[in-house]
């Protein structure tokens, strides 16, 4: 993913914060048992130089890295990014989205940014998405 894909975070984030004081009131009336964090990662499948990233790898990446670190479950979806490119051309580049339910604690954050990093190295992305919000969740 390129910067550009940061700039279509942060437009994001600033219209998710137009929704905040009613996700906040849902969690307040939510029991304390109920309560939990919703994480979602996207990640970029085209490389700056080279093949896209292929199933295979993207498999391999979830079974030995996500995991292992996130064993109670998630959720994993197709996606399509897309941005304003530098040139004012829109980009488009293929993805995945990772949603993460998970405590608010410090070993969820250290998980989830480790598998940032995982990426970012691994594929040579210059950044990995992130998205969170408070959830009441029940099984």
């Amino acid at each position: 993913m390129t910067i550009k894909t940061g700039l279509m975070a942060a437009a994001l984030l600033m219209l998710a914060g137009c929704n905040a004081p009613s996700q906040h009131a849902a969690v307040e009336t939510c029991k304390a048992d109920n309560q939990m964090q919703q994480t979602t990662l996207y990640f970029g499948l085209n490389r700056p130089a080279g093949a896209q990233i292929t199933s295979n790898e993207w498999q391999q990446f979830v079974d030995q890295d996500v995991t292992p670190r996130f064993r109670d479950g998630l959720t994993v979806f197709d996606a399509r990014g897309q941005w304003l490119g530098n040139d004012g051309k829109v980009a488009r580049e293929p993805s995945k989205a990772l949603m993460l339910i998970h405590g608010k604690d410090a070993q969820s954050e250290k998980n989830i940014e480790a598998l940032r990093g995982i990426y970012k190295s691994r594929f040579a992305q210059e950044s990995v998405m992130r998205v969170d919000q408070p959830v009441c969740v029940q099984f």
